[in-house]
């Protein structure tokens, strides 16, 4: 016979203000630090009490963290602990990070921002971004990676599979929402796209 799990006491009404405040912003950091993908904010909300804000709690924590290696930061329609940008070096020569690595090439990673910018986007559509077919197999591999997968059927005649990116490639990428992908024209202007 199992048995049910207490209720987590998230009101903490025993505690004064400060100390709870505390312990929300403990709570969540914890539950940030052990999650392997983004927590939506209402999950978060789960664990303090209903009068607590969950971005101003995101706040206090994100300034306790100004001076430490990781960070938190708004992705995928949620919240992720990240070690910041300026450990990559480190973190690649002494850590065991092989399976977090996403292994593309420059070609693939073309695609796949044109996947982003365009979704959803057909293999004629990118034949027509890049002037060439692009195999099934790089097609493969991206959705192997959960970065891309299939989105609504075109309407057009024999209804192809569109292909549109996921939640995983803003994870990946460390954005939020697909408007956080780079302005094309100042790409443009960088010599980074044509």
């Amino acid at each position: 016979m199992t048995q049910e799990a207490p209720a987590l006491d998230t009101e903490l009404e025993d505690l004064p203000p400060e100390l709870r405040w505390r312990e929300w912003m403990g709570r969540i950091e914890a539950v940030l630090f052990a999650s392997a993908s983004p927590v939506r904010r209402a999950d978060l909300a789960r664990v303090v009490g209903q009068g607590a804000s969950v971005d101003l709690l995101i706040e206090d924590i994100q300034a306790e963290l100004a001076g430490r290696p990781y960070e938190l930061v708004a992705v995928a329609d949620g919240w992720s602990m990240r070690t910041r940008v300026r450990f990559a070096d480190a973190i690649r020569t002494a850590g065991d990070v092989n399976e977090q690595l996403v292994d593309l090439n420059e070609f693939e990673v073309a695609v796949l921002a044109s996947i982003a910018y365009h979704q959803p986007l057909t293999r004629d559509g990118l034949k027509d971004i890049f002037g060439k077919d692009i195999s099934r197999d790089l097609i493969g591999r991206l959705r192997a990676q959960e970065l891309i997968t299939t989105g609504p059927r075109s309407p057009r005649a024999g209804a192809p599979y569109t292909y549109v990116t996921t939640q995983k490639f803003l994870m990946v990428f460390g954005m939020a929402s697909l408007r956080d992908l780079p302005d094309r024209e100042g790409l443009q202007d960088a010599g980074l796209a044509s």
